[in-house]
């Protein structure tokens, strides 16, 4: 009798366990659902941005010259990045050694082939074109980007 009982009070602590098990699948939002959040910040911080049609919002303030990077490009940037509510997140170099291209978020994939070497851009990313609905670090998951990066070096 007493091993009967255990056998159904562990069948009802698993079948309890596995209502409490959260869906761990996260979801992108669409950049249509980011688009007025986007636009917004853009005019809200003078940006004439122009939306490309992945839905990064971009404005070149440098054209650079007729050097463009390809995905393949290692690259040197001076760049702030910062949040929708104007927190700045990360600034800086790129390290020595330079980046790959393709190594880095799309929204920069998409944006940075847009200027030359030595030219400068500002780019609003939706969050599916930058970490996604997983985040990384002091971002979190769903979040909208702005960058402004000065394209130093392609390689």
């Amino acid at each position: 009798m007493k091993k009967i009982f255990m056998f159904f009070a562990s069948i009802v602590i698993l079948a309890g366990g596995i209502g409490c098990i959260k869906d761990t699948t996260c979801k992108n939002k669409s950049v249509d659902s980011e688009r007025a959040q986007m636009e917004a910040y853009a005019t809200a911080n003078g940006i004439a941005a122009t939306s490309h049609s992945s839905g990064v919002y971009y404005e070149i303030t440098n054209p650079g010259n007729s050097i463009k990077p390809s995905l393949s490009s290692t690259i040197f940037v001076n760049y702030v990045g910062k949040r929708m509510d104007g927190t700045q997140f990360d600034a800086g170099s790129t390290p020595a050694g330079g980046w790959v291209l393709s190594g880095l978020i799309q929204g920069w994939h998409i944006g940075l082939p847009l200027i030359g070497e030595g030219g400068s851009i500002k780019l609003i990313i939706p969050s599916s074109l930058a970490y996604g609905c997983e985040g990384v670090g002091p971002i979190a998951g769903n979040s909208v980007l702005y960058f402004d990066i000065t394209l130093t070096d392609v390689q």
